[in-house]
Formats: structure tokens, C-alpha cells, sequence
């Protein structure tokens, strides 16, 4: 029999509410559940709330697997599984790299799975999905048989759940690199190197949306692999792309010549700098793209991150010709569209340029955002042009 966690009334009406997590805060008897059990959570009244994974070391105690009282065993997973993949149906099309599990999106909460063509990635970031790491292997197994599994579980939230940091091999002969596809441009990845394994997944549908709205000379800020200037490049006379990383920019350099792109320039420079450096010397540009790391990495770094946010905005605003299209960009969840659509507002008036916003994005349809859990609606993009 399971284990019964108690939680308070209002862990309860969140839970009932949508969202799945239910913080340290709101549990009131764990009952002697271990971390990494599947466990019944009930509230002060003994109803049933539902199902979840329990950590003991995460302030996320619970994660809520169903408000069902139904068993959570292999065929249960293997149909959650299931369900998540058939929604990913026809993205194939378009891409043979894409994230095929997205954790809480795809009500399977701490596990993520990437597939780069007939080779998986997989994340486990909570005590209960990296306990069942061996049943998920197998389940992927049997329904795509790949060529390899690897686990990418080197990344740091799994230190919040007392586990340890770590990347390799679960199944089959991963290569070192392989090639894959997305909207027609080709890149090199690494499965077990580089970060992402050098992928940014979640922006594969806004690279494609900038190729649109791109042309004449274009910039492309904080360029990692060299995504959107990759993109831009099919319709712009020339692409500067910059990034900090001197091995971004050789993975940049590399997939410009994978794709025989020879109007793009990449540059190794401090971003910030390099946007100071340019309006000094009076450059200008038709597009820009402004596709930062996350800079608020919790809600005590909110306000120094829209300070930055702002400043690459105001700087990209005054290096744009009137007509020139700006795509910004932020992955930071604890800034909300509201925050950064005042910070580009808050920009445009400094720039003193008036700018119409064209168009709103998010992450691509492969990290799903989950109605009743905000956490999972992270990527913000907005397409501007300046009118004058």
C-alpha cells in the first residue's frame, strides 16, 4: 500500500486549482514516506487529493502525478508516455530534433526527453523519476528502439533533490556528434558535450518565425550555436552574429559552413559592449535579435535583470533603421510578458523611437504550457518593428 502524505487546506485548493507542486509549506504529515516513493496525498479532511511523487529534500515535496486514485505502475507510465508522444505527431515534418517529454507540460512532472534524431536524451530531476530512470529506458526503448538513450543529468536543480550531478550512456552506442534538421537548417550537435547538447529546442519554431520577418543587415545577439543567425542568413545580405563563448562561436562558425552560409560573421565580444561599441561608431542594422541566457534566475533577481533586459533593448532600438524588426527575447520564467513588455516600452522611450509590436511568441509547441501551472511558460519573444 502507498504511502499517505497530509497536506494543508491550501496545498489542497492549489492542487484542486491545476497546478501541480505542493511546497514543504503546505505538508503537514508525511506519514514516514521515503524520498522518491509514489505516494496518496489526502488533505486535514482524509479526501483524496491525488497521487504524486514524494522528495524529501526538494522544498517542491510533492509533484502530482493524477487526481485519480488509480495505480501508478509500468502501464500507467507507458500510457502517460504515450500520450505525449502522439501529441508530438507531424512535428517530425519539420524537424528531426525536438522534446518529446516536457515534464510538467506533459503532466509528467521532473522528466524531460529530447529526441535528436534516432538518439534520446533524458532528464530526471526529482528523487521519484530518477528512482524509475530504468522503466522510462525501457519504455523508450520499446517504443522508438533508438540507437542510443544517454542521460544529461548534469544540471544543477538536481542538487535541490539530493542527487548527484552526472552525464552518460543507459542504452545502445551514442556518436559522438550527428547531424540534425530543423526547418531546413542543419547543425551539429553533441549528445553527451556542450550545453543542451548544443540545441536550444524550445526557440526552433521562433528561428524559423525571424526568417520571416528578417532582411538586410542583421544582428544576432548572444548567437550560442548560431540558431537564428543561421535562419536569418537565407534572407538578409548579411548576419553579424555575436556571443561571449569562444566555443559558441565555433560551433556557430562550423554550422554557418555546414550549411554553405558565407554572409555570416560571428564574433567573440561581450554583448553589452559590443551593442555600446556599435552605436558609438554609428552602425546600423535592418534586424536584430536579442536571445539572452535567463538573467533572473530566482524572484530576488528580478529587478536587476530587467535593468539588463532593458539595456540590450535600448541599445538594439537605437542601433535599428526605421522599419527594422527587433526579436526579443527572454527565457527567464520569474519575468512575466507584463514585465517585459513594459521593459521594451520602457526602452523605446529612451531610444525615443516609436515601435509597434508585431507579433507575441513563446517556446515552441514541443514544451507545452501547462493551463494552472505558469511555471512551465517560460520563453517570451516579441517581434517589433520601429516605425520611426
Amino acid at each position: 500500500m502507498n504511502a499517505e502524505i497530509t497536506i494543508n487546506r491550501r496545498g489542497a485548493e492549489r492542487a484542486r486549482a491545476g497546478h501541480l507542486w505542493i511546497y514543504r509549506s503546505d505538508v503537514r504529515d508525511t506519514n514516514d514516506a521515503r524520498g522518491g516513493q509514489i505516494v496518496s496525498v489526502r488533505d486535514e479532511r482524509k479526501a483524496f487529493v491525488g497521487k504524486a511523487l514524494y522528495s524529501d529534500r526538494s522544498e517542491i515535496t510533492l509533484r502530482l502525478l493524477t487526481q485519480r486514485n488509480e495505480a501508478i505502475d509500468r502501464s500507467w507510465w507507458k500510457r502517460r508516455l504515450h500520450e505525449a508522444i502522439t501529441r508530438r505527431v507531424g512535428i517530425e515534418q519539420d524537424a528531426d530534433a525536438f522534446r518529446l517529454i516536457y515534464s510538467e507540460g506533459d503532466l509528467l512532472p521532473a522528466l524531460i526527453v529530447d529526441k535528436y534524431r534516432d538518439v534520446l536524451v533524458v532528464q530526471t530531476l526529482a528523487q521519484g523519476t530518477e528512482n524509475l530512470k530504468e522503466m522510462f529506458v525501457e519504455l523508450l526503448v520499446e517504443e522508438f528502439a533508438p540507437r542510443a538513450v544517454v542521460e544529461r543529468n548534469d544540471v544543477r536543480v538536481r542538487e535541490l533533490e539530493g542527487l548527484e550531478m552526472k552525464a552518460g550512456v543507459l542504452y545502445g552506442e551514442p556518436p559522438d556528434e550527428l547531424e540534425v534538421v530543423q526547418h531546413g537548417i542543419r547543425f551539429r550537435i553533441s549528445p553527451l558535450g556542450g550545453q543542451k547538447t548544443g540545441a536550444f529546442l524550445d526557440q526552433r519554431e521562433n528561428h524559423a518565425a525571424a526568417r520571416r520577418f528578417a532582411r538586410g543587415r542583421a544582428l544576432d545577439c548572444f548567437t550560442f550555436n548560431g540558431g537564428f543567425a543561421l535562419s536569418m542568413a537565407k534572407t538578409c545580405e548579411s548576419v553579424v552574429g555575436l556571443d561571449v563563448s569562444k566555443e559558441a562561436v565555433a560551433a556557430a562558425e562550423r554550422n554557418a559552413r555546414l550549411n554553405d552560409l558565407s554572409n555570416i560573421e560571428f564574433r567573440e565580444t561581450n554583448v553589452f559592449d559590443a551593442l555600446r561599441e556599435m552605436e558609438a561608431a554609428g552602425e546600423r542594422f535592418d534586424t536584430i535579435v536579442l536571445d539572452p541566457p535567463a538573467f533572473a534566475k530566482n524572484r530576488g533577481s528580478i529587478k536587476a535583470a530587467l535593468r539588463g533586459y532593458k539595456e540590450i533593448n535600448l541599445r538594439a532600438l537605437k542601433l535599428l533603421n526605421a522599419g527594422g524588426v527587433l526579436l526579443t527575447c527572454t527565457c527567464s520564467y520569474h519575468v512575466s510578458e507584463g514585465m517585459f513588455l513594459d521593459c521594451l516600452a520602457a526602452a523605446a522611450s529612451d531610444a525615443r523611437r516609436r515601435v509597434q509590436i508585431v507579433e507575441r511568441r513563446a517556446q515552441s509547441q514541443d514544451h507545452p504550457i501547462l493551463v494552472g501551472v505558469p511555471e512551465t511558460y517560460y520563453l517570451k519573444c516579441v517581434v517589433a518593428r520601429v516605425i520611426e
